[in-house]
């Protein structure tokens, strides 16, 4: 699976961590069970497959993406904050009624594309077309970007880890 995803965020406000790497994860018993199943075909319990040319639906996509906080009350009555994920929607090629959401089928990808200080989740690409569909976007798999577009900068990205702590 290579390195776990972290966040980014910090990184702007703090600067280049202090202390030493972090101990290599344990490998997830999920990851055993996964391994262990066999996969589901086209055809099998009769679900189609996908389609030529369209990623299978658990294909893992790298998405401009972003947390964000809403405050509410908890069911003990006492204040709480509630942590959610905003995909960032674009405009869509040729269209400026419509809007898209990029995703990257590698990191490095989303990077080369949007810059290293875009925020960013790792998720599959199917639950991202129907959460995208049911606001009226598609999902474009690695989009051709123009070179040097920036969607975020250090500064702005150090500017929102301040405000949303």
């Amino acid at each position: 699976m290579g390195e776990p995803n972290r966040s980014r965020l910090l990184d702007y406000t703090q600067g280049a961590p202090a202390t030493p790497a972090p101990p290599e994860p344990r490998r997830s018993s999920l990851l055993d069970l996964a391994e262990a199943t066999p996969v589901a075909r086209a055809g099998a319990a009769g679900r189609p497959g996908p389609r030529p040319g369209v990623p299978a639906y658990e294909t893992a996509v790298f998405v401009p993406a972003h947390p964000r906080y809403v405050d509410a009350v908890g069911e003990d009555g006492r204040p709480v904050r509630v942590p959610f994920v905003v995909y960032e929607l674009f405009e869509r090629p040729g269209d400026p009624t419509g809007y898209v959401a990029y995703a990257f089928t590698t990191p490095e990808k989303l990077v080369d594309a949007l810059g290293d200080a875009q925020p960013w989740v790792a998720t599959s690409i199917g639950p991202l077309a129907e959460g995208v569909g049911e606001q009226g976007a598609t999902v474009l798999l690695d989009p051709r970007l123009a070179p040097g577009r920036r969607n975020w900068d250090p500064a702005e990205l150090a500017a929102y880890a301040r405000e949303t702590r």
